[in-house]
């Protein structure tokens, strides 16, 4: 038996209405995935599947500790996992994805997989730089919210000084002039 299978969901025997399903996940997930962002975790998914005529919209909420390797010391430490996401699946003559939260599927699917669902849904809400949480209040860090760059300045108390326009024209544009005199 394939490790994903428990992932499928028959969605052409289904009446229009709430459905809800539970998976939970070990590494054993993230391994079948053949993937190398992450490794070891372990996590609960509660999915709501709400079925019409035209759509499917599926509500996530997932829950867990996923391990990961810290960028600046190598160590692993757990990162807690706890989102909700919503995707919309709309039937259609082809298949298609429509946007980040919208796909389009055939009127004929029979059965869909939410495994690669749930896995870009923990892999997004992860953070950029992985730091082991002793690290992550620490003077320095671009996570307390430190402005690095800013395009907006301050002219308030600055003074403009007053300098005639031929001053500031560009002496590339001078030596033109002349050649054309």
């Amino acid at each position: 038996m394939k490790p994903l299978a428990q992932y499928d969901i028959d969605i052409q025997g289904l009446k229009f209405k709430e459905h809800f399903y539970e998976f939970e996940s070990q590494s054993a997930f993230f391994e079948a995935l053949e993937q190398d962002l992450i490794q070891t975790g372990q996590f609960k998914t509660t999915l709501r599947l709400e079925k019409s005529s035209t759509m499917l919209v599926l509500d996530f909420q997932i829950r867990g500790q996923i391990e990961l390797v810290c960028d600046r010391s190598l160590e692993e430490f757990e990162e807690p996992v706890d989102l909700t996401e919503r995707l919309i699946m709309k039937f259609g003559d082809h298949d298609e994805e429509l946007s980040d939260e919208i796909l389009l599927i055939r009127h004929e699917t029979v059965r869909i997989n939410v495994a690669q669902t749930i896995f870009d849904y923990i892999a997004l809400s992860l953070p950029m730089k992985r730091l082991h949480p002793r690290f992550r209040n620490e003077e320095g860090n671009d996570e307390d919210g430190t402005l690095v760059f800013s395009s907006e300045t301050n002219f308030e108390n600055e003074q403009v000084p007053d300098v005639e326009p031929k001053t500031m024209a560009d002496p590339r544009w001078e030596a033109l002039q002349k050649l054309k005199k």
